[in-house]
């Protein structure tokens, strides 16, 4: 932890899934050492920018690393009894391999039809469970692997300029933010998609 309250964590790069364990417990371990107005910081990066962020990414100039949603075989079994808890869900659905969201209580596709035959699946035993991280609040009524809550902070994308010209391999259910199209991009395996 730095000297600031804020937390540094190295980057995981799209191509080295035992890194992605190895953040995944990173992240655990700062949720439970800060779990009330938590400011996480990843990549490295001393200050966290802004006190509204709850999640923030190194993006330096040259970087490539987005974030890899999680990817599930059927959007049914993803979401918590009480659905509008899991608003504001981001995922990737293999069942029509699309990067989707789940917004007031309905799965919003941000992706054409892509591909998923390079996932990888997670065979490990916490992939089995329904635990998950919970960054900014002791308690959820979301379900999911990596759950951002609070009412007043959010998450800053990872930033990297025109992703489908610099990402050289992007993996399925990737999400950044292209700092020179300014929009939120997303990997469906095929194809890089926008939103503004």
């Amino acid at each position: 932890m730095e000297p600031d309250g804020n937390v540094s964590i190295e980057v995981v790069t799209n191509d080295n899934k035992k890194q992605m364990k190895k953040i995944i417990y990173n992240i655990m371990f700062c949720a439970i050492a800060g779990i009330v107005n938590a400011q996480v910081s990843i990549g490295g990066k001393l200050n966290v920018d802004g006190a509204s962020t709850l999640l923030d990414f190194n993006s330096i100039s040259s970087n490539t690393n987005g974030i890899i949603l999680p990817a599930v075989d059927d959007t049914a079994n993803a979401l918590n009894s009480v659905t509008s808890d899991n608003n504001g869900t981001f995922l990737f659905d293999k069942s029509n391999n699309r990067v989707r969201m789940y917004e007031n209580s309905t799965w919003v596709n941000l992706s054409d039809q892509g591909v998923s035959s390079s996932i990888v699946p997670n065979a490990s035993d916490e992939s089995n469970s329904n635990s998950g991280v919970i960054v900014g609040a002791e308690t959820s009524n979301a379900k999911g692997v990596f759950i951002l809550e609070a009412s007043d902070k959010a998450m800053i994308l990872p930033k990297i300029a025109n992703p489908h010209l610099t990402v050289k391999s992007p993996y399925p259910g990737m999400l950044c933010y292209d700092t020179v199209g300014r929009a939120i991009a997303v990997f469906d395996g095929n194809v890089w998609s926008y939103w503004k």
